[in-house]
């Protein structure tokens, strides 16, 4: 049983060494406070995730007809391109004032599968229906790059697992056929004629399960705390940025964190390049209260639901539009 106490505000965010001692322990620490840590000795080679930035810039160099030929309204999961504008991510709130939209393009790829595979036919967002650049090499760069961080994924989620009092292997059926988006992001810089409150990202907590992110030298993501202050998130250089999302706090009956984050470009004159990957169960997982974050004294605070019904709402809130009814019924 994890006794509930009111987290401590925190000033920074731990960076947490995979090969350390005790890591459910810190990890269990950094998700109360933040949501947030970074990993150390991760054991994806450094050259595969330089590889990962120089696809990146190639092909957001690609002339814009190009990158619009790979529009991801295109594909049936919603994997390719979506240009500068795209996508607002602040004050999803249908009451609030629309905010504007963010600063970034960007390129999604999605689990890679034969049209055939019925997972692919089901045309859900994650799972098949990829659009693919003529450019060499970026395809084979995508996939290898994508496994590499989906095992990743697997060492965290373990861990996670353990810090929460839970068997290792918890997550293991959950994530069988897990939904995976891979995300490209170019944040030109920052305009002097921004409108108010444009960002690169406005602020949001991720929707799914746990991301995992490698950023350029820039910065200028910024993570919320439990007071409410907005603290750096500074690159550190060998690490991963691993944040929380939605489901995972449903999950744990907000015992663990889905944090506000945001992002601007600090540079002026550079563009900023980062590479998120969001790794999510499978979308039919049934999503309800832990055992262990739940007592007499804290009843869970959420209905069960699957990790489909979630994520095809904050879609349609993001985007404003969303898969067809047919699409979600396949669920």
């Amino acid at each position: 049983m994890i006794v509930y106490t009111p987290p401590a505000p925190a000033k920074t965010i731990p960076v947490i060494d995979f090969l350390g001692k005790d890591v459910p322990r810190e990890i269990h620490k950094a998700c109360r406070e933040t949501g947030f840590f970074y990993v150390a000795n991760h054991g994806v080679p450094q050259a595969l995730i330089s590889a990962q930035f120089d696809c990146a810039r190639r092909f957001f160099e690609l002339p814009a007809s190009e990158k619009l030929a790979l529009h991801m309204k295109n594909s049936a999961s919603t994997a390719g391109y979506e240009p500068i504008g795209g996508q607002i991510l602040d004050s999803q709130d249908a009451s609030a004032e629309k905010a504007p939209p963010d600063l970034k393009e960007s390129f999604y790829i999605a689990m890679e599968l034969p049209d055939e595979h019925r997972w692919a036919q089901k045309k859900i967002r994650s799972f098949g229906h990829n659009q693919w650049p003529e450019l060499a090499g970026f395809r084979e760069q995508m996939l290898a790059y994508q496994a590499a961080v989906r095992a990743l994924g697997n060492r965290v989620l373990a861990m996670l697992a353990l810090s929460l009092e839970l068997p290792e292997d918890f997550f293991v059926p959950f994530y069988d056929m897990p939904g995976t988006t891979l995300r490209l992001l170019r944040y030109p810089p920052h305009p002097r004629a921004a409108l108010a409150n444009q960002l690169g990202a406005g602020a949001h907590t991720d929707w799914g399960g746990i991301t995992l992110l490698v950023q350029d030298e820039l910065g200028g993501l910024e993570v919320r705390n439990v007071e409410g202050d907005w603290i750096q998130a500074q690159p550190v250089p060998g690490t991963f940025v691993v944040n929380l999302g939605d489901l995972m706090q449903r999950w744990t009956n907000r015992v663990y964190r889905s944090n506000m984050h945001r992002v601007k470009n600090n540079s002026s004159t550079q563009d900023r390049y980062s590479i998120p990957f969001f790794y999510s169960p499978r979308p039919d997982s049934r999503i309800e209260c832990m055992p262990t974050c739940t007592d007499e004294r804290n009843p869970p605070k959420y209905p069960p639901c699957t990790a489909a019904e979630h994520t095809y709402e904050m879609f349609r809130r993001s985007y404003g539009f969303s898969p067809s009814a047919s699409q979600r019924s396949a669920m």
